[in-house]
């Protein structure tokens, strides 16, 4: 029980009436009965508040909700006394995520239930847990307040962003992928995988014409071929120190995240099979499989993996690859490529060559080119320049020494990146690499 305002302020003016009692202006009696009065009427209040039962509490929000996007988080307060109640509410929504319309005061009526909302940003994955609700009940003089808490917890699952795929899942692959902004790059030759029989078209190769039906429809009929399907694409995630980096709300292995689900999706979507394996700090692996379902199992694998700050052992983790991975697939490394790691970096592209074929996305820090372009006022900025221009360099180096390895090499940005893999992905299908 806490004194409010106004019997704080109720308390100040009882002890000014002390002035003109001792001016003679006023009765001494005068100053008690005020101050018993006061004291009865407090008394009282604090009474009722006491006997008022906490307001029963219910929360309405997702189980599952994706992360950075802003979510409604709904209140239902049940007031079961006969008196009108006024009452500050706070949430205890898990982490320290944005928030927003918190807290709010409210006056509930009597054998009523009230709805408020407001909104919340998840900004970690993983799974978390609603405390309850804060509660702070006015008295009916508003002369006290009582902080009580509403049981009202709950299990909140935060997974990586799925809600573009809810989008995409609308439209064919082809329209996705150009949606999420991968470059389709034009098909030299033909498809490797028969599709159909179709009706020539002029432009088609004349070794496209199935004689055979063209002799028994008595016209020309095309073969139509479509990409092999049925192949293997493999990402491998690192979950070292490199990833712990953040650009706006979410951090790097985030957008890693992201953009793995993205690929995941064309690819399943194309009818190839897509596996995955973690490794640096906290591993999982799950075997590729085909089918969009596949898109359930990597989320309920991915939604609480969690980058730690070690350094990734490339060659620890191109050795479980080999040993659960036989088949040959496209190998998709997602990481941030550094000078010091260069060697075990490149050891490990080797091994991963002799059977798959491997791309390595390194991710490239937003504040990189922001620094180059902030203008050079003094030393501190020059030295700043040069660092950067020094650590762009030393990236450089590494992609080159990839490439000189006959590794495909992606250097890009978080934004750039989901885009980047999947326009990777398709040109390897359409040049029938993989």
């Amino acid at each position: 029980m806490t004194p409010a305002p106004a019997l704080v302020v109720a308390l100040l003016a009882l002890a000014g009436l002390g002035l003109p009692v001792a001016l003679g202006w006023l009765p001494a009696g005068a100053l008690v009965v005020f101050a018993l009065g006061l004291l009865v009427v407090a008394w009282l209040d604090a009474l009722q508040l006491r006997r008022l039962p906490t307001p029963r509490v219910s929360r309405e929000v997702a189980s599952t909700v994706p992360v950075g996007l802003e979510r409604e988080v709904a209140l239902r307060l049940r007031h079961d006394a006969a008196t009108p109640l006024r009452v500050d509410v706070h949430d205890l929504h898990p982490g320290a995520w944005p928030v927003c319309m918190l807290p709010q005061r409210v006056s509930v009526a009597p054998q009523r239930e009230l709805r408020l909302s407001y909104r919340l940003t998840p900004a970690e994955r993983g799974r978390f847990e609603f405390g309850g609700c804060m509660l702070r009940l006015h008295s009916p003089l508003r002369l006290w307040w009582q902080q009580r808490c509403a049981a009202a917890s709950q299990t909140l699952h935060v997974y990586p962003n799925f809600a573009p795929l809810a989008k995409l899942a609308l439209v064919g692959a082809e329209q996705a992928s150009r949606v999420i902004g991968a470059h389709l790059k034009r098909r030299r030759g033909e498809g490797t995988e028969f599709q159909q029989l179709r009706e020539y078209r002029l432009g088609d190769s004349m070794r496209q014409v199935d004689w055979k039906a063209t002799q028994r429809m008595r016209k020309l009929i095309s073969r139509e071929y479509q990409d092999e399907r049925n192949q293997q694409v493999m990402l491998l995630l690192d979950t070292g120190r490199r990833l712990l980096a953040r650009d706006g709300l979410l951090s790097h292995f985030d957008h890693v995240l992201n953009a793995a689900l993205m690929v995941a999706w064309i690819a399943l979507r194309q009818g190839d099979a897509v596996g995955l394996l973690a490794a640096g700090g906290d591993g999982r692996f799950v075997a590729p499989r085909r089918g969009l379902a596949t898109i359930d199992v990597l989320l309920n694998a991915l939604f609480d993996l969690k980058p730690s700050a070690v350094a990734t052992d490339y060659l620890d983790a191109v050795a479980t690859l080999a040993a659960r991975q036989p088949r040959r697939c496209l190998v998709l490394l997602l990481t941030n490529a550094r000078d010091e790691d260069v060697e075990d970096l490149l050891a490990a592209v080797r091994q991963l060559q002799r059977r798959h074929l491997v791309c390595v996305a390194s991710l490239r820090e937003d504040v990189v080119a922001q620094g180059l372009q902030r203008p050079v006022r003094d030393l501190d900025d020059a030295v700043h320049l040069g660092a950067m221009a020094q650590y762009i360099e030393q990236r450089e180096r590494v992609h080159a020494a990839l490439r000189a390895q006959r590794a495909d090499v992606l250097d890009v940005t978080c934004a750039q990146l989901p885009a980047a893999l999947v326009s990777h992905y398709l040109a390897m299908k359409r040049s029938a690499r993989l």
